[in-house]
């Protein structure tokens, strides 16, 4: 069993992805980062960055005591490893996945964050800020998208972790001022993976999570108001 400490946001939706993928059993410990969940002392335990996802894995493939793993792409990778599936056994194939999985965690998921941060939730509309990550956004989908010309999937002809870290961050495309149909390969990976039903079944496990309130600005402060003190 593996407890899954989770939000609905794209670094979230990439573990149940997986999940479901390989059919782990697992159970979701929802974290309303919202409303600091994250700064809880149990949960900064094992995830010191106070951040979610997390898991704890109860059945580590060593035989020993719980294991926790916080960071996304790290958990990816550590759930590759410890079923086999969806990262290469060979050395090249697996240089490719991580290389993609790490362009995303270093890339992607921060320049589309800030993207979403100004155009979104900043008091202030800062045009500079927003056509800054609008554009860099912008430049990351058309490496993604000529990537992905002559290849199923990221990495080649086979899905993998690198598909799931990159999935969720394009899913919310029209908020981050992009149009998909711009990007042929890139639509057509979307598509794809879109219809898978692991896919369905995750983001329907967030359904619950995603239908609260949107964020109040006692929550803006939590969100984005965090120092090396913690939560404001």
């Amino acid at each position: 069993m593996i407890d899954l400490y989770y939000w609905p946001t794209p670094n979230g939706h990439k573990i149940t992805m997986f999940l479901e993928e390989a059919g782990l059993d697992y159970a979701i410990h929802p974290v309303d980062i919202s409303a600091g969940d994250q700064f809880k002392p149990d949960f900064l335990a094992f995830s010191p960055n106070n951040r979610m996802p997390a898991i704890i894995d109860h059945a580590p493939s060593d035989g020993g005591e719980p294991v926790t793993v916080f960071e996304s792409g790290a958990i990816l990778l550590y759930l590759a490893e410890k079923t086999g599936r969806f990262l290469p056994a060979d050395m090249r194939g697996r240089k490719t996945v991580t290389e993609w999985l790490f362009w995303q965690m270093g890339g992607l998921g921060p320049m589309a964050g800030q993207n979403h941060h100004f155009g979104i939730y900043a008091p202030e509309k800062l045009p500079y800020a927003i056509t800054r990550y609008v554009n860099e956004t912008n430049r990351l989908y058309g490496v993604l998208d000529r990537r992905l010309n002559g290849r199923a999937f990221i990495a080649g002809a086979d899905y993998s972790i690198a598909d799931m870290a990159c999935y969720p961050w394009i899913v919310p495309w029209k908020r981050q001022q992009q149009d998909l149909d711009s990007f042929p390969e890139l639509r057509r990976w979307f598509d794809a993976i879109r219809q898978r039903p692991a896919t369905l079944r995750a983001y329907e496990k967030g359904e619950p999570l995603s239908n609260r309130p949107t964020v109040t600005e006692e929550g803006k402060k939590i969100l984005f108001g965090q120092t090396a003190a913690g939560k404001p």
